[in-house]
């Protein structure tokens, strides 16, 4: 028995939503009588922490502190309408829709405020803490509170606003059929440390190092998480779960999680990353989100690790300690030299 090192490098250029009919996001924001504002979706949160970014997206757009904002992912059917939350495409698309429908209810709140203080406007401007002041003179000032309440049951004005961003259809060239499916790109690089057991066939995974582009990072801790735990849903992909070998019959399968194979606290193993930042232009505040880029690189890279430690090329998923001694046997023996 001797165990094998091995390292697999893959990289990933991944686009950003989808150019189908446009691929709209809408998005409705409101304030209420208490100077707090809400933002309407129907595009949901899958644990990638739209609705925290959208949060800090609204409220930079608006002007008010983050505590300020709430977002609710709403019914489909009662909501704006979205195209849904795939393709990695809930920083891009909703972000805008939101910055624009953030837009138009802090031009309402403005003018609201204009009115209390007579002035134009066009002189106010907001402290992020609250509070909107005249220009030059902070002193001249009104809360957000304040103005909400004045609009609503003094002007008898709405501070809202509603948002929608839509890519420009993208034609087809007559002749080869080729167009512009989506506006940006995310990027990626991954390298993974591994080592095969040549008598049990079993890969461990020691360690990952990755570099990630994804426009501009609007929450970097949550990206950070969003990235190790996307690479280890790969790990899990490359090397575990698996509806195998009956499927689509489920009678032969598990159940819940607990029969389910997939790895566990145990397994998880060192992931250094380095996140790349490089603003979109077309990005609201040039956030393009990692999305399921985070997962993605991961599978070939862990393909290439396993041929690189033994010399065997595993082509359908999940690598089971089956096929890498099946491959090792049909090759012969172990492609690999320098055995530990």
């Amino acid at each position: 028995m001797a165990i094998h090192k091995g390292r697999g490098f893959a990289c990933i250029n991944y686009p950003i939503g989808m150019n189908l009919g446009g691929d709209p996001s809408q998005a409705l924001v409101h304030a209420t009588p208490d100077g707090k504002f809400m933002v309407t979706l129907s595009a949901i949160d899958l644990g990638q922490g739209m609705k925290s970014v959208t949060r800090q997206i609204a409220a930079e757009a608006i002007g008010v502190p983050i505590a300020d904002v709430y977002v609710d992912t709403a019914d489909s059917d009662t909501g704006a309408h979205d195209m849904g939350s795939f393709a990695s495409r809930g920083t891009h698309r909703v972000g805008n829709a939101v910055i624009r429908a953030s837009i138009e209810a802090r031009n309402q709140m403005l003018e609201a405020a204009a009115e209390e203080l007579e002035v134009d406007p066009a002189d106010l401007d907001t402290d992020g803490k609250g509070n909107i002041h005249v220009k030059g003179a902070p002193g001249r000032s009104i809360t957000v509170a304040e103005t909400a309440i004045a609009a609503q049951f003094k002007q008898g004005r709405t501070l809202s606003g509603r948002g929608i961003f839509l890519i420009p259809p993208s034609g087809a060239d007559p002749e080869t059929g080729e167009m512009t499916p989506v506006t940006c790109f995310a990027h990626a690089a991954l390298v993974v440390d591994l080592q095969v057991d040549d008598e049990t066939g079993e890969v461990t995974v020691n360690e990952i190092n990755s570099a990630y582009e994804v426009g501009r990072a609007l929450n970097p801790k949550m990206v950070e998480q969003q990235l190790i735990g996307g690479a280890w849903m790969g790990v899990s992909h490359a090397l575990y779960e698996t509806t195998e070998p009956y499927y689509p019959a489920r009678d032969h399968g598990p159940v819940d999680f607990n029969a389910y194979l997939m790895p566990g606290p145990g397994e998880i193993v060192p992931h250094n990353i380095a996140v790349l930042e490089r603003p979109a232009e077309d990005a609201p505040y040039g956030g393009k989100g990692p999305g399921e880029m985070c997962a993605n690189p991961v599978l070939p890279a862990i393909a290439n690790a396993v041929y690189d430690a033994v010399g065997v090329r595993c082509d359908t998923l999940p690598i089971t300690p089956e096929k890498v001694l099946r491959g090792i046997r049909a090759n012969g023996g172990v492609r690999r030299r320098g055995a530990l």
